[in-house]
């Protein structure tokens, strides 16, 4: 199944906005609007998108600051500015504020497409691919096809998403997991989870695999850095 991609389309300017999310769409994309900079750091916390295109003249927050203040927690999503300047001054503080691409106005939309069709290409190419089938460690035993499992306590099956968030941490092995990877590669760019329910799943996962689940050898949290699957505990 083909994956529909998501854009956050931050412009204050509603009938740009307008046509610019009805040519996306009609391209495929699912476009999500905001009107400026502040909304769209908000909507970024709570959902997660495969390209922010971004205004820079726009109220409450302009679209320089609001990117800067993206990249702090998100080095990940790429951005693509629109601007009604075209000066290379502007130019190159979109850039240094974590911008991927600049575009002025007014621009043609055809080009626009092309550009966002290139970032999210190359984006995805970067992203972890799963392959890992099956997987046995300490007297456990996974299958990854079936989702069914051999722990502590016996044979069980995974839910859908504790199979995916295993697969990737143990491909990632001894590997600090950040939570933004996890959302990306397990969520798939939907509602964000909160960060507590990542850690449920870590929790269920040493009740399922650890021998002492209150001191764990394999499912390791590092709080405000991320999670690690690590076979000799460390």
């Amino acid at each position: 199944m083909t994956k529909t991609y998501r854009i956050l389309l931050v412009e204050d300017e509603a009938d740009l906005a307008e046509l610019i999310r009805i040519n996306l769409e009609l391209e495929g994309y699912k476009v999500a609007l905001a009107a400026h900079g502040a909304v769209a750091i908000q909507k970024l916390k709570s959902e997660s998108f495969d390209l922010v295109v971004m205004d820079i003249m726009m109220p409450s927050m302009d679209g320089i600051t609001a990117t800067q203040h993206i990249r702090l927690t998100n080095n990940d999503i790429p951005i693509m500015i629109l601007s009604a300047s075209n000066s290379s001054k502007d130019r190159i503080n979109g850039l240094k504020a974590g911008a991927d691409d600049y575009m002025s106005k007014p621009f043609e939309l055809e080009e626009l497409i092309l550009r966002i069709q290139k970032l999210i290409r190359r984006t995805q190419a970067t992203l972890p691919r799963l392959t890992l089938q099956e997987y046995e460690f300490g007297g456990n035993k996974i299958d990854f096809n079936s989702y069914m499992a051999h722990g502590k306590k016996g044979e069980f099956k995974l839910t859908k998403k504790e199979s995916q968030l295993l697969k990737l941490l143990i491909e990632k092995k001894n590997q600090v997991v950040t939570r933004e990877e996890i959302l990306k590669t397990v969520w798939g760019y939907t509602v964000f989870p909160s960060t507590r329910t990542i850690d449920n799943f870590i929790l269920a996962f040493r009740k399922y695999f650890e021998v002492d689940p209150k001191n764990p050898q394999y499912f390791l949290s590092l709080r405000g850095v991320g999670y690690k699957f690590s076979e000799d505990g460390k």
